[in-house]
């Protein structure tokens, strides 16, 4: 492994926690743009879908359970995640496993004492 290599795997961990970050803003930026309206319209959503357990556990002190790609297109249905792929600027699927990758900690940031800040 030479240098190059070194410094690749480092500017790919600092993208990793700029992207981190920043995901909660672009997240509440593009909820606005929606009829969801907010990450608290999104938690709403999931819960009416069936996905009750895993926003408990976003929202409780513990281990934030994961939610998949397929769970979130499910639960927003095909216009909403067109909707936000747009606002993101990216495709579906990788809107989809963007915020699986960062909703339960989105939440959990945005949640300290179990409800979502206003």
């Amino acid at each position: 492994m030479g240098l190059f290599d070194d410094m690749k795997g480092s500017l790919g961990g600092m993208i990793g926690q700029v992207a981190a970050q920043a995901a909660p803003g672009l997240i509440a930026a593009a909820l606005a743009k929606t009829n969801l309206g907010s990450l608290q319209g999104l938690v709403n959503q999931l819960q009416q879908a069936g996905m009750g357990d895993q926003v408990k556990s976003w929202l409780g002190n513990g281990a934030n359970m994961q939610i998949t790609p397929d769970q979130l297109r499910a639960a927003l249905g095909n216009e909403q995640v067109k909707q936000l792929a747009a606002h993101f600027g990216i495709p579906v699927d990788a809107a989809l496993k963007m915020l699986a990758e960062h909703l339960p900690a989105t939440v959990d940031k945005a949640s300290p004492n179990g409800a979502l800040k206003s």
